[in-house]
């Protein structure tokens, strides 16, 4: 096993999670300006495209990093009945679900009941599709909806707070299924599809835009949340949350409901609106 892998298992996740969510709202100028140069300049993001440009305005790291976009940076796919990338960044897979196997690299893979950690959520996706989108520390982290739908319910699931940069994606067996995640559980016209938001080591911090702040806290038990009469609807493209640092967004989609363009290929770049299939 190599060392960094290795470091993976042994490190504190939560701990120095907590100490990274707090150093990532330190409003101190010289120290956030210092953070969010040294992103800028070590992964050459383009900042024309946000709304506010100048990098030394934001309040912190974290604002900064959660950064809004211009509104005609990311437009949205023509085709109404387009599935649309739910964010910036690369595809890590994507695909059938086998079985109710989920490809994840190399050799590894999961068990859409594990990823929902719900035998019966799991169901409508056995012989489905997936797509799994890795978000890197230059990329706009805010979340989209891949196609119309009204929230059903969320489980955030416990777990360990792995990194889910490629190395450890194709090291760590169920990495995805480990760690720990918000699962979205959404009607559509066209049947039931998830999307899952998956937490990651420094920081592993999510919010939506119904609840807010979401993780932390982390979870010590599986929590769910009914949001039947909620009257939660969001339309494809439309914001749905964002991760406070960097990590992974997974899509199942059911048989029938949709197709992945068969095109879709590892490491391919996409960004949030960019069709991806088709329902």
């Amino acid at each position: 096993m190599k060392s960094k892998v290795l470091l993976q298992y042994l490190l504190p996740h939560r701990f120095l999670s907590r100490i990274v969510y707090w150093a990532t709202r330190w409003t101190w100028a010289p120290w956030k300006n210092f953070l969010i140069g040294q992103i800028v300049r070590r992964y050459n993001v383009d900042m024309r495209q946000a709304a506010q440009p100048d990098p030394r305005a934001y309040a912190h790291f974290n604002e900064f990093f959660t950064r809004e976009l211009k509104p005609d940076a990311r437009p949205l796919d023509a085709d109404p009945r387009s599935i649309v990338s739910p964010a910036d960044g690369r595809i890590s897979q994507a695909g059938r679900i086998e079985e109710g196997r989920i490809f994840q690299a190399k050799g590894q893979s999961y068990t859409a009941a594990e990823l929902l950690a719900d035998e019966a959520a799991a169901a409508p996706y056995r012989n489905g599709h997936f797509a799994t989108v890795y978000l890197s520390p230059r990329d706009y982290h805010r979340v989209h909806m891949p196609m119309d739908g009204e929230l059903v319910s969320t489980r955030h699931v416990p777990g360990r707070i792995f990194s889910v940069a490629p190395f450890a994606v194709e090291a760590i067996p169920r990495l995805f299924a480990r760690n720990e995640r918000l699962i979205c559980h959404f009607r559509g016209e066209h049947g039931p599809f998830a999307v899952i938001l998956v937490g990651a080591i420094l920081v592993s911090s999510v919010s939506t835009v119904w609840d807010g702040l979401t993780i932390p806290p982390y979870a010590s038990r599986i929590t769910d949340r009914d949001a039947s009469g909620r009257g939660i609807r969001l339309a494809r493209g439309q914001e749905m949350g964002r991760f406070n640092m960097g990590s992974t967004v997974i899509v199942l989609l059911p048989e029938g409901s949709g197709e992945l363009d068969p095109a879709l290929h590892s490491q391919q770049p996409v960004q949030v609106r960019q069709r991806i299939g088709h329902v």
